[in-house]
């Protein structure tokens, strides 16, 4: 799976947290982990026996076969000064981070990928989030929507999965299965590689257009934050399935970022804030 296949092709996580919000530990969760720490996770934390638990039900297995990375906060029609701001904009974003967004007073819109711009130019509604600057340069979302906001709170990645039956794959014999899962591992470090590579450039050539970037105001991302961990806890207190996803994922969470406030974080916030030169 290439960079650019996930505008045609949604994460079937996403798709599926209808039947169980659970489903999303396989894609992403808002204020979740980064794509290094969601394959620390599912390759060496527990997560991918614990998915595949959840996709046994429905007599399927999952693999991880890619990741967006970092995602941004989508395009505005207007600028976004505070928490206020977002009461009564129509934001076309769906899923968890939809329900989020509610609860900070926005009105979540789920529309499909060809339906956004029309909605955009028209200001049916009010912003839309989509994925980076690779993809959704090609849309064209900053001809009618001239602020893009980040960071993508809700995506700090998001992992893509191929989704088997299971009774067939029981049925091949194991070479092939062996073969499958060798390029589904393959398909999920070069889709990575493949976004970390593409999106400066596209994001270069967006603000060579006009593009206005600016981060989300900290109250807006402290009152996400605080109404995300809300969701969370509310729900491991209904559903069993996500108590165990969640209890998981949540301490696997705080070890990945005490961390990366060590090695990680503190030495890529110090090349970022030095005056590299390209040449």
């Amino acid at each position: 799976m290439r960079a650019g296949h996930r505008a045609v092709r949604p994460d079937p996580g996403l798709l599926l947290i209808g039947k169980n919000k659970a489903f999303a530990f396989d894609s992403a969760l808002p204020f979740g982990l980064n794509s290094r720490m969601q394959n620390a996770w599912l390759y060496y934390g527990g997560g991918l026996e614990l998915t595949r638990e959840l996709y046994k039900e429905h007599n399927a297995i999952n693999f991880p076969a890619g990741n967006s990375g970092s995602q941004m906060g989508g395009w505005w029609r207007q600028e976004v000064g505070s928490v206020a701001d977002l009461r009564g904009r129509k934001v076309r974003i769906p899923g968890i981070a939809g329900e989020i967004m509610a609860r900070l007073g926005a009105v979540p819109q789920s529309i499909p990928g060809s339906d956004i711009y029309p909605a955009l130019e028209r200001g049916t509604i009010d912003a839309a989030e989509w994925v980076g600057p690779y993809d959704d340069e090609k849309l064209g979302f900053y001809r009618v929507a001239p602020h893009y906001y980040f960071p993508g709170w809700w995506e700090g990645s998001s992992c893509l999965s191929f989704i088997v039956n299971l009774t067939e794959w029981n049925r091949l014999p194991p070479a092939y299965r062996e073969a499958f899962e060798s390029a589904a591992a393959e398909a999920n470090v070069r889709m990575v590689a493949a976004y970390d590579a593409k999106n400066p450039p596209a994001l270069a050539r967006l603000v060579q257009e006009g593009v206005k970037l600016h981060p989300y105001p900290k109250d807006v991302m402290a009152a996400a934050f605080k109404a995300a961990n809300e969701l969370y806890e509310e729900e491991a207190a209904t559903n069993p399935v996500f108590r165990r996803f969640y209890q998981s994922w949540k301490s696997f969470r705080y070890a990945q970022y005490q961390w990366y406030r060590v090695a990680e974080a503190s030495f890529s916030n110090f090349m970022a804030g030095q005056h590299l030169s390209p040449k």
